[in-house]
C-alpha cells in the first residue's frame, strides 16, 4: 500500500491511497470483462452486510454498549432512479478509517493469486470464483462505475465515520465524516447500460427477486421501502362519486421485510424444498452449480448440534493447494461465530460446505478452543460419519442416478477421500469401501475391493495390485506379465496418493493386500510344483550370470535375482516389503522431504534373449547397466545421467 496523500485541490482531510497491486489487478478483470452474471453483486454486498451484523452479535455478547440502544439488527436496500444508485445498509460493526482502508484497499484472504490466475484463464465462472476468494466486496464494480461507502465502527464517536470512495481505476480517496448511526451504508452508481433498458437494476421488483433468490436464508431482515397502488381520480359532474381514471405505484416510507428471515437449517427437514437446499449452498459457498447431494440432520446425545452438510459437484481450484482454507460455518444457538472452523471436519472432508449450529459450545469459543474441545471432537466425528454414510448410500444404491452421483463424486474427490485411510484409522475400513480403481481386466475406476474378491480365482489368498503413475504405465509394467499369463486379476491404482494411503491399508474384510511390486511373489495354490521346480533350476542355471551381475551393477542394485514373475520383459526392479517404491521416492522429493536411500532388487528373466545374450557378450558391462535402466524406466523411476544412458544404448546398437 503506498503512503496516502492529499488529494490535489479537495478537501484536506481527503486522502487518496493506491490499491493494494493484487486488487488492481482484479479490478482490471472486473472492470474489462464480459461477466456471464452480473447479478452476483445483490448476493456478494447482502452477504457481507449480513457478516458484518453477525460480527456485531457476536461482539454484542460481552459488550451490550456496541448496540447503542439498537439492537434490530436489519440490512435495507434503497433504489433511487433519479440518481441511479443502489445502497446497501446495514446496522452491523461498521468500519473506521483503518478498517476501510484495510478491508476495502487490499485482500488479506489467502489463495487470492489462485484466484487471479483462474480468473484469468476463464471469465465463465466468474459469479462462483469472485465470492469462493473472498473478493465479493469488488463484484459491485462490475455494474458500478463509482462505488462509495459511508460507515461507523459501533462504540466509537460519531465524528469517527469514514467516507470510502474509489471508480476502480487503481485508487480510492478517503475522509472523516460524522455519522450518526453505526454500520455501513455502499452506495453503487450504476453504469449507463445497468441503469437503462432491461439490463436495469433500478427496477425494485428485480432487485427483491434477486434477493429472494440468493439470500432468502439470512436470518436478519432484509428490507425495501413499501409499495402501494395509488389511484387517479377524476370529478364525475353527474355522479356523486369519484371515478378511478388510472394509477401508479409509489413509494412510502414504510419499510417492508422481503426475505423469510428464518436460518434454514433450523427448520424441519419436510418443510424445505429442494431449491431452498440449493440456493442456501450457492450462497454459502459461493459455487454457482448445485451441489451434488446434501444431508440435514438433528443430532441428539450428549453433544446436541444440527448439520447440514453439501458435498460440491466440482471440486475447487484451490483443492491441493497448502493453505487452501476449509471447514465448516459454526453457529452457536443460531449466533454466527466463524467461517471455515476447519476442525469441525477432518482434513480428507476438506471439500464439504455447510452449517453447524450448536446447542453447547460457548459463545466465546476461539479456533484455539475449538482444537481442545471434547465435544466439537465429538462434532467432526460426527459429521465424518455422516458424510461418509451419505457417499455410501449413494455407491450402494441400485439407482442409476445415484450410481451416477457417485461416479460424480469419484471423479472429483476420490484421490482426496484416499487421505483418511491414513488420516482417520476409526473410519478406515469405510473409506476402503468407497474406493474404486481400474484393474488389469477393467479400465474405468469401478472396481471396488469387494467386487474383486467376488471375482478372486479358486485358491486365491490375497488382493493383488500395482501402482503406477497412470493406467497405461500401470497396464505394461514387466510386474503383470505373470499375472496376465495365469488369468489373476490385478487392481492398477493410479492415484497420487495411492502409494501413500496403501501403506496404511493392509488388508481388507480380512484378505490381505499384496503389491506385486514389493517382495517375492507367492502365488500359493495358483502355482503349481512343475513352475515351482522350473525356477528353482533357472536359478542354479543362471548363477554365473547374476553374480556378474551384481559386480557390474555394484552399488545401484540391493541384488540380483531370477524372477519368476516375468514372461515378456528381461527384467524388472522389486522393493522389498515395508521399502520406498521409485513412485513414493519421487513424490517426497517433490515435496520437498528428504528420503532415505533405497536400492531395488533385480530381477531378469531366464527365458528372454536379452538375458541369454549376456552368457557371450563382450559390452557386459554396458548392457548390465542399459537392462538396469530400461527396468528403472519401466518402473516409473527416473534416471540419475540419461545421457550416459543414451550414450550406451547408441554404441550397443552400433556394434
Amino acid at each position: 500500500m503506498s503512503e496516502a496523500t492529499q488529494a490535489e485541490g479537495l478537501n484536506p482531510e481527503l486522502k487518496k491511497h493506491t490499491f493494494e497491486a493484487e486488487v488492481a489487478q482484479l479490478l482490471h478483470l472486473v472492470t474489462h470483462s464480459l461477466y456471464s452474471n452480473a447479478d452476483i453483486f445483490v448476493r456478494e454486498l447482502v452477504s457481507n452486510a449480513s457478516d458484518a451484523c453477525d460480527k456485531l452479535r457476536f461482539e454484542g455478547t460481552n459488550d451490550d454498549s456496541l448496540y447503542e440502544d439498537d439492537g434490530e439488527l436489519k440490512i435495507r436496500i434503497a433504489v433511487d432512479e433519479d440518481a441511479k444508485t443502489i445502497t446497501f445498509t446495514d446496522n452491523g460493526i461498521g468500519m473506521n478509517e483503518a478498517d476501510a482502508i484495510e478491508n476495502l484497499g487490499t485482500i488479506a484472504k489467502s489463495g487470492t493469486k489462485a484466484f487471479l490466475d483462474k480468473l484469468s484463464e476463464s471469465q465463465k465462472q466468474e459469479g462462483q470464483l469472485i465470492g469462493q476468494f473472498g473478493v465479493g466486496f469488488y463484484s459491485g464494480f462490475i455494474v458500478a462505475d463509482t462505488i462509495s461507502v459511508e460507515s461507523r465502527k459501533a462504540g466509537e464517536p460519531a465524528d469517527t465515520g469514514v467516507r470510502w470512495v474509489s471508480d476502480g481505476t487503481g485508487s480510492f480517496t478517503v475522509e472523516p465524516i460524522t455519522k450518526a448511526t453505526r454500520g455501513t451504508a455502499i452506495t453503487l452508481h450504476l453504469k449507463e447500460e445497468y441503469s437503462e433498458g432491461e439490463d436495469s437494476y433500478l427496477d425494485r421488483a428485480k432487485i427483491k427477486q434477486l434477493v429472494n433468490k440468493y439470500s432468502d436464508h439470512i436470518s436478519l431482515p432484509i428490507q425495501m421501502r413499501k409499495e402501494i397502488w395509488q389511484e387517479d381520480v377524476a370529478e364525475d359532474d353527474n355522479a356523486d362519486e369519484q371515478a378511478p381514471v388510472g394509477g401508479e405505484m409509489v413509494l412510502t416510507d414504510e419499510w417492508e421485510t422481503i426475505n423469510k428471515a428464518s436460518a434454514l437449517w433450523t427448520r424441519s427437514g419436510s418443510e424445505i424444498e429442494d431449491d431452498e437446499y440449493v440456493d442456501f449452498y450457492k450462497n454459502i459457498s459461493y459455487d454457482m452449480d448445485a451441489p451434488l447431494t446434501w444431508t440435514h440432520n438433528r443430532v441428539e446425545g450428549r453433544v446436541q448440534y444440527t448439520q447440514l452438510l453439501y458435498i460440491p459437484k466440482k471440486a475447487p481450484v484451490d483443492l491441493y493447494t497448502r493453505d487452501q482454507q476449509h471447514g465448516l460455518k459454526l453457529y452457536v444457538k443460531r449466533v454466527f461465530i466463524m467461517d471455515e472452523a476447519e476442525q469441525l471436519l477432518p482434513m480428507y472432508l476438506r471439500f464439504v460446505k455447510g452449517v453447524i449450529d450448536s446447542a453447547d459450545l460457548p459463545l466465546n469459543v476461539s479456533r484455539e478452543l475449538l482444537q481442545e474441545s471434547r465435544d466439537v471432537k465429538s462434532i467432526r466425528d460426527g459429521n465424518a460419519r455422516r458424510i461418509l454414510t451419505l457417499l455410501a448410500s449413494l455407491a450402494n444404491s441400485e439407482d442409476a442416478d445415484k450410481q451416477e452421483k457417485f461416479a460424480q463424486f469419484y471423479a472429483e474427490f476420490g484421490d482426496v477421500i484416499k487421505e483418511g485411510v491414513g488420516e482417520d484409522a476409526g473410519n478406515k475400513e469405510r473409506i476402503a469401501k468407497l474406493l474404486r480403481y481400474a484393474t488389469s481386466t477393467q479400465d474405468g475406476l469401478v472396481t471396488s475391493f469387494e467386487d474383486y474378491k467376488a471375482r478372486m480365482k479358486e485358491g486365491q489368498k490375497a488382493i493383488y495390485y500395482l501402482t503406477a503413475d497412470n493406467l497405461a504405465a500401470a497396464k505394461n509394467s514387466p510386474q503383470l506379465e505373470l499375472f496376465k499369463k495365469k488369468g489373476i486379476e490385478v487392481i492398477l491404482m493410479t492415484g497420487r496418493v495411492d502409494e501413500w494411503a496403501m501403506n496404511f491399508l493392509t488388508s481388507f474384510d480380512e484378505t490381505p493386500l499384496q503389491n506385486i511390486a514389493k517382495g517375492a511373489v507367492d502365488l500359493g495354490d495358483l502355482q503349481d510344483e512343475a513352475e515351482k521346480a522350473e525356477a528353482e533350476k533357472a536359478q542354479a542355471t543362471l548363477k554365473p550370470i547374476v553374480d556378474k551381475l551384481k559386480v557390474a551393477l555394484g552399488e545401484r542394485a540391493k541384488d540380483v535375482k531370477v524372477s519368476t514373475r516375468l514372461v515378456d520383459s528381461p527384467a524388472c526392479l522389486v522393493v522389498g516389503e515395508g521399502e520406498l517404491s521409485p513412485q513414493m521416492i519421487q513424490m517426497l522429493q517433490q515435496m520437498g522431504q528428504d528420503v532415505p536411500a533405497s536400492k531395488p532388487t533385480l530381477e531378469v528373466n531366464p527365458d528372454h534373449p536379452l538375458i541369454k545374450k549376456l552368457e557371450t557378450s563382450e559390452q557386459f558391462d554396458d548392457l548390465a547397466q542399459v537392462i538396469f535402466d530400461q527396468a528403472l524406466l519401466a518402473d516409473g523411476g527416473q534416471l540419475e545421467d540419461p545421457a550416459a544412458y543414451l550414450k550406451r544404448v547408441n554404441e550397443l546398437l552400433m556394434r
